[in-house]
């Protein structure tokens, strides 16, 4: 598990998030033009709003695209609902790797990215919160 250290920026877009949705904010992740917030188990419909009301009004407001994860202590769960929307045949953990088994090559392809891009991305955020080796995709 990784230290982990905030920005004022990072901070002004958590306390933006938290006072819309009222949802309790664990983490954020910045990306490339993009944020990643993850929030407390069973927030995430709150944090999400109608329909997606206040994703959009974020997204609008920030100028950057915007996804909401639940978090989950449960490494395996935690990792189902960060490649949401995408499914997994199977998530399995062993002696610190985490085995994503994915339906199809198409998936497959979604999971790694290109030059594993996507791959490194999932594996450091899940690196936060659970002292794991790496991430397979099978």
């Amino acid at each position: 598990m990784t230290r982990i250290k905030y920005d004022i920026d990072l901070m002004k877009y958590m306390s933006f998030f938290e006072s819309l949705t009222k949802a309790k904010l664990k983490d954020c992740i910045p990306g490339e033009n993009s944020l990643t917030f993850i929030v407390e188990q069973n927030e995430v419909g709150k944090a999400v709003g109608k329909r997606g009301c206040n994703v959009r009004k974020i997204e609008n407001a920030l100028k950057k695209k915007i996804r909401v994860v639940e978090y989950n202590p449960d490494v395996r769960l935690f990792v189902r609902n960060l490649i949401y929307p995408l499914k997994a045949e199977d998530i399995s953990e062993e002696d610190g790797i985490i085995t994503i088994k994915g339906p199809d090559s198409r998936t497959r392809g979604l999971l790694i990215g290109r030059n594993a891009s996507n791959l490194r991305t999932l594996e450091s955020i899940v690196k936060r919160y659970f002292p794991i080796q790496g991430i397979k995709v099978v």
